[in-house]
């Protein structure tokens, strides 16, 4: 069902894949201004206030 040739453009695609959905990612953590991932990140550790 799944020969060579299909396998070969998968693997071409993998990058272009990983890529997106990395940017994906991020974009989701962006626009959802998700706290708990975000208060690691160098620059959106100022937006919240964690002396408390």
């Amino acid at each position: 069902m799944i020969g060579k040739k299909h396998v070969e453009l998968a693997i071409r695609w993998i990058p272009s894949a990983a890529t997106y959905g990395a940017g994906a990612g991020l974009a989701l953590l962006y626009f959802t201004d998700w706290k708990l991932v975000l208060q690691y990140v160098p620059y959106y550790r100022g937006k919240y206030d964690l002396s408390k």
